[in-house]
């Protein structure tokens, strides 16, 4: 087996499969990554949660495969001269020959039989559009939970059917619900819990490839995205998802109408002084709203906005990261803010649409 490529073909290739590779796998196999030729070369890699299938456009003499160590191979590749790379399997020396102009490297191999299987597609695959999937990836994603402990919460669950794809997020403190209408209705319909980690990785291919079509296949505990040459899997999670509709409140005592620019650019300074899980707090007067934090050892800061409220004085207290997040995913000009009391969630949506919910739980103040 013998490829040939150039450099940056090689360096592309690899920079995207070694996002797959497994930094502390119990077999050796997990930490490489697998080349092979037959008529095409590709490279795979994966670590059993995620797996990526990856196309090297370059030419191959024979047929054969290996698996070399991920991490070694990219910076290897990473080290080489422009121009013509080449890769070359000696099989009495158990080892790939890497060439580019002057240098060379011996590359020791790791068992092939040991690399997993890459899951194969099956039947007709499901159409979605690739960048409305990007953006409201980047609106949810961040709402899921990174806790272990309650895996179900680490996932996305995305839903389709008509014309109409929903994702939902939530790491029990918010909740996160895009919904995206569809240019033309899915085949069948779709509800999957897919790790949130999959689906970043899945936008940053589908940026990279904008034009290209999203193709998924969903089996019962897996799923298979492809976009252009590049596969990608990713384990489905067991589980029932909250149901987010009765986490929602009905009604609100309180809608204001701000800013979003401003906003977020108060919180984000008031927030330095809101450290060590102190709480954002927002007290809300006639025509007022005002922001403040304090972390006792270190200072406060405040900052008044105008507000559109009407009502007795209401102060509610917040988790600064969360508000921050909930306001960069809306890209109107304008947010509502939907209030109860400060004991209840509130609300974050834009102003001129209904597509995006950001619901966060409130933080108990001491007076």
């Amino acid at each position: 087996m013998k490829i040939t490529a150039t450099r940056q073909a090689l360096l592309d290739a690899l920079l995207v499969t070694s996002r797959a590779v497994s930094t502390r796998a119990a077999l050796q196999a997990l930490s490489g990554i697998h080349v092979s030729a037959n008529g095409e070369s590709r490279m795979r890699a994966t670590d059993m949660e995620l797996g990526l299938d990856v196309s090297l456009d370059g030419e191959s003499d024979g047929a054969g495969a290996v698996v070399l160590p991920g991490r070694l191979l990219v910076e290897v590749a990473r080290s080489l001269p422009d121009g013509s790379v080449t890769l070359e399997l000696r099989e009495q020396e158990r080892d790939v020959e890497i060439t580019a102009g002057s240098s060379r490297f011996h590359l020791r191999t790791i068992p092939a039989d040991d690399f997993p299987r890459f899951p194969e597609a099956e039947g007709d695959p499901i159409a979605l559009p690739g960048p409305p999937l990007r953006e409201t990836i980047g609106r949810v994603a961040r709402a899921a939970s990174r806790d272990e402990a309650r895996p179900v919460l680490t996932g996305v669950l995305v839903t389709a059917e008509g014309t109409e794809l929903t994702m939902v997020a939530t790491d029990s403190y918010r909740l996160a619900v895009k919904r995206t209408e569809l240019e033309s209705p899915v085949a069948s319909a779709i509800e999957a819990n897919v790790p949130a980690r999959a689906l970043r990785e899945l936008a940053r291919l589908i940026e990279g490839s904008p034009d290209d079509p999203l193709q998924v296949w969903l089996t019962r505990n897996q799923a298979l995205f492809r976009v252009g040459s590049v596969s990608m899997s990713s384990r489905l999670i067991d589980g029932q998802f909250p149901n987010y509709r009765q986490l929602l409140p009905e009604s609100f005592e309180h809608e204001v109408k701000l800013p979003r620019v401003e906003l977020l650019e108060v919180t984000r300074r008031v927030s330095q002084l809101a450290q060590r899980n102190a709480a954002l707090r927002m007290s809300f007067s006639e025509g007022e709203l005002v922001v403040s934090a304090e972390t006792p050892d270190l200072g406060d800061a405040r900052e008044a906005l105008p507000a559109p409220y009407q009502g007795e004085l209401l102060e509610i207290g917040f988790n600064p990261e969360f508000v921050r997040d909930g306001l960069e995913s809306i890209a109107d000009d304008e947010v509502v803010l939907k209030l109860i009391s400060p004991l209840r969630p509130g609300l974050i949506e834009p102003a001129d649409s209904d597509d995006f919910s950001y619901l966060v739980m409130p933080i108990r103040l001491n007076v």
